[in-house]
C-alpha cells in the first residue's frame, strides 16, 4: 500500500492534519505499518503539489488540517479499482540474500535458511497471537491487514521448506564454468543428481 493512497483514503473521511493521519492510518492498519511523521508531511506536500490535496488555514492550536480534492477523489478511485501488479512490490530482499548466498564464498546457506525460517515462526506466532485477540466488528480492518501478513509468513515458510529440498540437490558449479541459462544450470544440477 502506497502511503499517499493511504492518506488520500483517510482524507476522504474527513479533513485531518498530519497526526491525527498518522494516528488513523496506524489505527486502520493495526500499527503493524508503522508511519513515522515525517513521511506524512512529506506526502502530504507532495499530494498538495500535485493538486490531490488542499491545505486549510491553520486552527487555534497552530495545526494545519487537509482535506482530499476533486482531482485526490479521482485518483483514489483509480487506485482502488486498479489490481496491485507483483510488478509492483519491492523486491523480495530474502529471495535476493539467498541467490547471492548460494554465490558468496563462506557462506553457510542452510544456517540462512534456519534462521530465517526460525524467525518467520516466531514472527508467525505473535501475528497469529494478535489476530485473535479481539474480534470486535470496529477491528476487522486490522483483522484483514493480519490475515495478510499470516498467509506470507506461512507462504515464506513453504518456500524456505522449498529452498532447503533444493539445497539437498544442489551441487556447485565446478570453477570456471558458469551456466549461461537458467535452464542450462537446471540441467546440469539434474545430469549430476543423477551420477
Amino acid at each position: 500500500m502506497s502511503i499517499r493512497h493511504g492518506l488520500l483514503a483517510l482524507l476522504e473521511r474527513g479533513q485531518m492534519y498530519g497526526y491525527q493521519l498518522r494516528a488513523a492510518f496506524e489505527e486502520s492498519t493495526g500499527s503493524t505499518w508503522p508511519l513515522n511523521i515525517g513521511q506524512v508531511y512529506t506526502t502530504l506536500s507532495r499530494l498538495e503539489r500535485d493538486g490531490l490535496v488542499r491545505s486549510l488555514p491553520e486552527s487555534e492550536t497552530g495545526q494545519r488540517p487537509y482535506e482530499i480534492t476533486d482531482a485526490g477523489r479521482a485518483d483514489l478511485a483509480l487506485w482502488f479499482a486498479t489490481p496491485i501488479s507483483r510488478t509492483d512490490r519491492p523486491r523480495d530482499e530474502l529471495a535476493i540474500k539467498l541467490a547471492l548466498a548460494l554465490t558468496t564464498p563462506g557462506v553457510d546457506v542452510r544456517s540462512v535458511v534456519q534462521t530465517q525460517r526460525s524467525a518467520t515462526m516466531r514472527a508467525l506466532q505473535e501475528l497469529t497471537r494478535l489476530k485473535y485477540a479481539s474480534d470486535r466488528p470496529e477491528d476487522l480492518p486490522w483483522r484483514l491487514v493480519l490475515d495478510a501478513m499470516v498467509f506470507q509468513a506461512e507462504a515464506e515458510v513453504r518456500w524456505l521448506d522449498h529452498c532447503e529440498t533444493s539445497l539437498v540437490r544442489y551441487r556447485p558449479a565446478q570453477p570456471g564454468r558458469v551456466a549461461t541459462t537458467p535452464a542450462e544450470a537446471v540441467d546440469r544440477a539434474d545430469e549430476e543428481a543423477r551420477r
